[in-house]
């Protein structure tokens, strides 16, 4: 009796058990390295393609990757009130937006970008690695928006200054669009258009400016805006047509 040739398409193994939702392709190559993944009894090593047949351990855990081929991607949209941070752990005990995530069967949750300790807003999580991957890559230049409060007066100088790009510490940086919101007072709201998502990168452009930032919202990331009957702590699954549009600027 003759056994059905495996006709799928070899793909490399960090791509696989991303798309399992088992990391990041960069947290996972740390793992090929480290030495904690076989695949068919032996150390998979960078570089190594795999098929649906193939047996894949990690940790001695065995990873079905024919399954994770045919599971629906979820894409998780919370929103993260301040004071939580975006590791999944915290060695000064603080608390996590991870810990306050549904619990899943299968991989994990994996974090599209990040939100400072002192902004809240949007949060994505997916269980796809490879399309997190993609969503936070530069070259996809994704949008993000921001709404902003600002102490002090901002001149048009100041705008065009934060438009044209500065210099920061590490490297150029801009605002694809700043656009005033109104407020009283020395307190002013801007909603302000990044395509990158460095380090506290918002917060840095306006302290360039001589300017502080009162309070710091993520309200929109690619095509999905944050809808505004949500609360912080609340999370939500997205809807196939909302997960099918980020696919598509991913792409």
């Amino acid at each position: 009796m003759k056994v059905a040739a495996d006709k799928s398409s070899p793909e490399r193994l960090q791509k696989v058990l991303a798309n399992a939702g088992l990391g990041s392709r960069r947290e996972i190559e740390s793992w090929i390295k480290a030495g904690r993944i076989s695949v068919n009894g032996k150390t998979a090593e960078l570089g190594i393609r795999v098929v649906t047949s193939d047996r894949v351990k990690v940790d001695k855990r065995t990873i079905n990757i024919s399954r994770s081929k045919t599971e629906k991607v979820r894409v998780l949209a919370y929103y993260k009130p301040e004071g939580e941070i975006c590791t999944r752990k915290d060695p000064e005990g603080r608390k996590t937006a991870f810990s306050s995530l549904p619990k899943i069967k299968r991989g994990r949750w994996i974090a599209i970008g990040r939100l400072d300790i002192n902004s809240c807003g949007l949060l994505l999580f997916t269980t796809d690695g490879e399309l997190a991957n993609k969503l936070m890559h530069q070259s996809a230049s994704i949008e993000r928006e921001y709404a902003v409060r600002v102490f002090g007066k901002v001149s048009q100088q100041q705008q065009s200054n934060l438009m044209d790009g500065v210099e920061l510490e590490d490297g150029s940086a801009r605002f694809t669009d700043v656009v005033s919101s109104g407020g009283k007072g020395a307190n002013h709201w801007y909603h302000v258009v990044i395509m990158e998502g460095r380090n506290r990168e918002v917060r840095r452009l306006w302290e360039s400016q001589g300017l502080a930032v009162g309070r710091l919202i993520r309200v929109r990331y690619g095509s999905y805006i944050l809808p505004k009957k949500k609360r912080p702590g609340q999370f939500w699954d997205l809807s196939k047509d909302e997960v099918d549009a980020l696919k598509n600027q991913a792409n």
